[in-house]
């Protein structure tokens, strides 16, 4: 009797466990769990200028921002893990030429947000949104 039970107990731990890992491959089919950072190409973008353009153009004194030591104030919504993300501002896909869109001109994408339009050019804009797909 007592190996037929520790039977019964490997063969529910087993069935606990597989419904486990479904479970986890569910979520990661839904998109709802990842783990690998999706690798995201901004065409004509620098990662070292976007990064001195997030501290030029004062991104900074809202955002916290990975890599920038004195970025770490909480105004508006931390830039990490930003290649993760699914929507800008809630409404735009997470694509390189929206976030681009998005920098240059906020209020013209979503009127009356907090996000002032700081005159950051596309150029620049572009170097960001590089920096920017790199967070983890």
């Amino acid at each position: 009797m007592n190996g037929a039970r520790m039977t019964r107990q490997h063969a529910m731990r087993a069935l606990a466990l597989g419904v486990m890992v479904a479970g986890a491959l569910t979520l990661a089919g839904c998109g709802l769990f990842t783990t690998a950072v999706p690798v995201v190409e901004v065409p004509g973008g620098d990662v070292v200028r976007g990064q001195q353009a997030l501290i030029n153009y004062g991104c900074i004194s809202c955002h916290t921002v990975p890599g920038i030591a004195a970025a770490d104030t909480h105004v508006g919504p931390p830039l990490t893990e930003w290649a993760r993300r699914r929507y800008i501002a809630g409404s735009l896909t997470n694509e390189p030429e929206n976030l681009i869109d998005w920098i240059v001109n906020p209020q013209e994408i979503e009127p009356g947000t907090a996000m002032p339009t700081l005159g950051v050019s596309p150029d620049d804009a572009r170097d960001i949104a590089s920096y920017l797909y790199t967070l983890d």
